[in-house]
């Protein structure tokens, strides 16, 4: 049976178009947000109007993924695979369109209604097609598209900004888009539908309110303002409603979500454990770009060539990772993978001025191997051990839940790190600049001395001097917080570490078709 599927081509046909869906949408992800700064110039915003561009997206793919399981048990995974692209595909059109703000925000909502469907549905159709001994092989090379896009993101929009629209950024998943819907249509095939069960509308108001709160407050990353009202009563509200959700998809018969599935185990360890990691992976995406742009004053387009090999080695690592778990299961390519993060992230916590370009290039390109090859098979694991094949939808939607909020919160956590640790470094770096403190006073007259050689007065050069030392200052103070948030992320790389020795450790058994 295993040889049969391999030879099938259909199957790995209908692949090829699920990766192209999830290419586009993962693209996305990173592409958009290097045009920020060129839409607040164009449209002339600030910065407080022009990140709903980025927060209702968010949002919406918030609201979204978890009604996707229903919808694609009501009406079929191919229809809502194509349903997605479409409405993704005329998203991104009428983005590169838009002639304000305010256009932009809300054609970034139909953007995101198709993008957050394309995922879940991707997974569910693997799930539906491949048996459990090829769906590691399946997964990781899908994988390409689901971690390297947004690594590729940053170059390809540095790139679009610098030397040509910047509209292209959107306009560019047009043509992958109608490729991808036209190869839908002929390739993938129309799955069992259900009849129309109970639609669980607790569940999805629920959902909808407490991710949508949540999501909103987080998105505010390192800016929350606690002492702004909105914010705690919007948290409180997502809470609550979040205790709600849980109580109703535990006592309704017709879920939106099945949450019962974390009844099983290792489902519920490859959830925990991909939490974790997809954290780190966020995390580390977003303080990268900000360490080579604003310490060591790369360009995005640079930026991008630096992080390009790290992008390129998790795509070719995620495919062998599948294969190896095909054979041999999740737990020994995870662990491998996992102390690869680890020791890569240690190491990246020790970078500063002086590090060297290729210093960066090949500590970023070992981490993402070790990203490629942990993060497949335990996504794989986890989807596999959910034996009942009706809840393949719902597990799915579940498992992109979690990844999406898991990401808002290593963003999130991140920069509250990084920007409550400048604070704390800043204090304590500046406080030994004193005349009592024979270095700091020989340093600072030296360079006193220096402006008053280029022509500036006595005065003037002992501005500049004060001036250059607090820049010095924040500087090594915002390197130190950077060390340290990677330092964070290498403690939680830990902890998945220690998780995964709880999952199974054998090869799968055949027969699953």
């Amino acid at each position: 049976m295993k040889g049969k599927e391999n030879n099938d081509p259909s199957k790995w046909l209908i692949l090829l178009v699920l990766i192209i869906g999830s290419f586009m949408t993962s693209l996305d992800t990173s592409i958009a947000n290097i045009a920020i700064p060129k839409i607040m110039s164009v449209f002339g915003v600030s910065l407080d109007d022009v990140k709903w561009v980025l927060t209702a997206y968010t949002l919406t793919l918030g609201a979204i993924v978890p009604v996707t399981g229903y919808l694609g048990d009501v009406f079929g995974s191919k229809k809502m695979f194509i349903f997605a692209l479409v409405t993704f595909t005329i998203g991104s059109f009428l983005c590169g369109m838009a002639w304000s703000n305010g256009a932009m925000i809300a054609f970034r909502v139909i953007q995101a209604i198709g993008g957050g469907m394309i995922m879940p549905v991707a997974m569910t159709t693997m799930m539906q097609i491949f048996s459990k001994e090829t769906l590691g092989t399946a997964v990781g090379f899908w994988g390409i598209a689901v971690l390297a896009a947004p690594a590729i993101g940053p170059t390809l929009g540095g790139y679009i900004l610098e030397k040509l629209d910047w509209r292209i950024i959107f306009y560019i998943n047009v043509p992958i888009g109608v490729l991808g819907i036209f190869m839908a249509l002929i390739c993938l095939q129309d799955t069992p539908k259900k009849a129309f069960p109970k639609f669980d509308y607790i569940g999805f108001i629920t959902s909808t309110i407490s991710i949508v709160s949540i999501l909103y407050v987080l998105g505010e990353g390192s800016n929350i303002d606690w002492q702004d009202i909105k914010n705690p009563l919007l948290l409180t509200v997502g809470v609550f409603g979040m205790i709600i959700f849980i109580i109703n998809e535990l006592s309704t018969e017709d879920p939106l979500i099945e949450l019962r599935v974390l009844k099983n185990l290792e489902f519920t360890i490859s959830q925990i454990v991909q939490c974790l990691l997809f954290s780190v992976l966020m995390a580390v995406m977003y303080i990268m770009p900000l360490f080579l742009q604003n310490m060591k004053n790369y360009t995005p387009i640079e930026t991008g060539m630096i992080l390009l090999p790290s992008a390129m080695a998790s795509a070719l690592v995620m495919p062998i990772s599948g294969k190896i778990y095909d054979k041999i299961g999740a737990k020994i390519p995870a662990t491998i993978g996992i102390i690869i993060i680890i020791v890569s992230s240690y190491k990246l916590v020790c970078i500063n001025m002086d590090t060297t370009k290729l210093y960066i290039e090949a500590v970023m390109t070992i981490r993402n191997i070790g990203i490629g090859l942990s993060m497949m098979p335990i996504t794989t694991a986890g989807m596999n051990a959910v034996v009942d094949p009706k809840l393949a939808g719902k597990a799915s939607a579940l498992n992109n839940t979690i990844k999406q909020i898991a990401g808002s919160l290593g963003i999130t956590i991140t920069t509250t790190l990084i920007q409550g640790r400048v604070n704390l470094n800043y204090s304590k770096l500046s406080d030994q600049i004193t005349s009592f403190n024979l270095a700091a006073s020989e340093a600072t007259n030296k360079m006193q001395s220096l402006f008053m050689q280029g022509g500036y007065s006595q005065g003037d050069a002992n501005g500049v001097t004060i001036a250059t030392i607090t820049q010095l200052v924040y500087k090594q103070a915002y390197i130190d917080a950077i060390g340290y948030a990677l330092a964070v992320t290498t403690v939680a790389a830990g902890g998945a570490l220690i998780l995964v020795r709880f999952m199974k450790n054998k090869k799968l058994e055949k027969g699953t078709s």
